[in-house]
């Protein structure tokens, strides 16, 4: 089995809307085996509470130590101020052990992300966290314009050549579109068929 880790940060709900649709994508492949995982939230149960986080989601905590264990590790990250949310960057911040080691080299990786408004900082938050995977030695994997649902322009939508995006609103109101999860799962798929590849090729 090739193994695909959706790894994932979401504080209302959004990313993990979107995270479902990438395991989904990933899952249509043959022979791939699609996890999710979030990693750990920082800020108090109280605090969270009182800014109306999402507290009831359901996927398991991802541990630094279990990242060798895939093929893939796809990325999902909430934009804040036009970079990867503070849980993210803390989780990834601990992987020196690995990259000292190399063991994540030529693993697939890729990103996707979610902005309050059209231009909040959805490409850059995607590149930065890009910059990461590949100084852990993964082979960056985007969004082809081949999903062709991110050149639309009846509808206001997310989506870059960098990664599958979603629009919140300022207030959060807004739920990723049937168009925004489709890019996730196009995503999903794509990294799966080409780590399912790779491993295959490698033998």
């Amino acid at each position: 089995m090739t193994k695909v880790l959706v790894l994932y940060y979401s504080s209302y709900g959004h990313i993990e809307q979107m995270a479902e649709a990438v395991a989904e994508g990933a899952r249509q492949v043959d022979g791939v085996e699609a996890v999710m995982k979030r990693v750990p939230e920082l800020v108090s149960e109280e605090l969270a509470k009182k800014s109306h986080y999402k507290t009831d989601q359901k996927a398991a905590v991802a541990t630094v130590d279990e990242l060798p264990d895939y093929d893939a590790i796809i990325i999902g990250t909430p934009t804040r101020y036009g970079n990867m949310a503070a849980q993210m960057k803390n989780f990834l911040d601990q992987t020196g052990g690995l990259w000292a080691k190399g063991a994540l080299n030529g693993k697939v990786g890729g990103v996707f992300a979610s902005t309050a408004t059209q231009h909040g900082g959805q490409e850059t938050t995607l590149t930065s966290t890009q910059t990461v995977l590949f100084h852990l030695g993964l082979v960056v994997v985007g969004l082809p314009y081949s999903f062709q649902g991110q050149m639309r322009m009846d509808e206001i939508t997310g989506g870059s050549p960098y990664g599958a995006t979603t629009l919140a609103k300022s207030d959060g109101s807004r739920q990723p579109s049937e168009n925004e999860l489709e890019g996730a799962r196009f995503q999903g798929r794509h990294t799966a068929e080409i780590a399912a590849a790779l491993k295959k090729g490698r033998g």
